[in-house]
């Protein structure tokens, strides 16, 4: 019965080590659901949040629209990164974000590009003319009712009046990115992106900036879901906000906004 009663503890204690011996699963990484225009910067941020020993986000992009209501209909998001205000407003009346975590934390422009040796001119201002420049060809640029960048260059075109020269002839694109490939291809000879995209594809250049008040302000505000249930979100935001972020956007050509200003306020 000694024996027995011996040859018990031993087992205990063996399997105990084993089970010791266990690695702990490891802190499951948060999702990030960000603009298209974000990418180069948040894959240089998750870089280098993960080489601090966290886990690395798993980032999904595409166009915020297309984000916001895959949000909407129960993608497992933990932050949701907007290029405007509008998506970011439609997920915070639907109760699909925590407002306290909401900050707008980053600004942009828009540009008009053209494939790299392309010789189009324009000039930028009232009246203007892209339907001359176009020729035959399309005008690159995101969806004008949903993709906040298609959104902000249709409002532009109409303060400056060049909207209705051109709205038959606007190839209107899934994302941002997407129209930015259209030019960069040389498939279309002139396009509507944000300066960051612009200065991200070695293949286009800037024809023309649109100035700042011809269009809505370009903001993007980031937030964490109302769902989220993971503990890291909080820190990721956290990180977006500190200096290491925002020397990956300023390197992107993003203005960083106050970090303590909310899109409320």
């Amino acid at each position: 019965m000694r024996m027995l009663t011996r040859a018990g503890v031993l087992a205990g204690l063996v399997a105990s080590a084993l089970l010791g011996a266990v690695p702990t699963r490891a802190a499951e990484a948060p999702t990030v659901f960000a603009a298209a225009s974000l990418k180069n910067a948040l894959d240089d941020i998750a870089g280098s949040y993960a080489k601090e020993g966290k886990p690395a986000p798993k980032i999904s992009y595409a166009a915020s629209n297309t984000l916001a209501k895959q949000i909407e209909q129960g993608a497992p998001a933990d932050l949701f990164f907007s290029a405007d205000l509008d998506w970011m407003d439609y997920l915070a009346k639907n109760n699909l974000i925590r407002p306290d975590t909401r900050v707008s934390l980053l600004a942009n422009s828009i540009v008009l590009i053209a494939p790299k040796d392309s010789k189009a001119e324009v000039k930028m201002g009232p009246g203007l003319d892209l339907a001359t420049a176009l020729g035959q060809g399309k005008l690159a640029m995101g969806n004008v009712d949903a993709v906040p960048a298609g959104k902000y260059g249709k409002a532009a075109l109409e303060k400056l009046g060049g909207w209705a020269g051109v709205k038959d002839k606007v190839a209107q694109a899934e994302s941002v990115r997407t129209a930015l490939l259209l030019v960069s291809r040389g498939e279309a000879p002139l396009g509507i992106v944000y300066a960051t995209d612009a200065a991200a594809d070695a293949n286009v250049r800037i024809v023309a900036t649109f100035p700042a008040d011809s269009h809505p302000a370009i903001v993007y505000p980031v937030a964490i879901t109302k769902d989220s249930a993971n503990p890291d979100a909080a820190g990721l935001l956290a990180y977006l906000r500190g200096p290491t972020a925002k020397a990956a956007f300023e390197k992107q050509g993003f203005t960083v906004l106050n970090r303590a200003a909310t899109a409320q306020q």
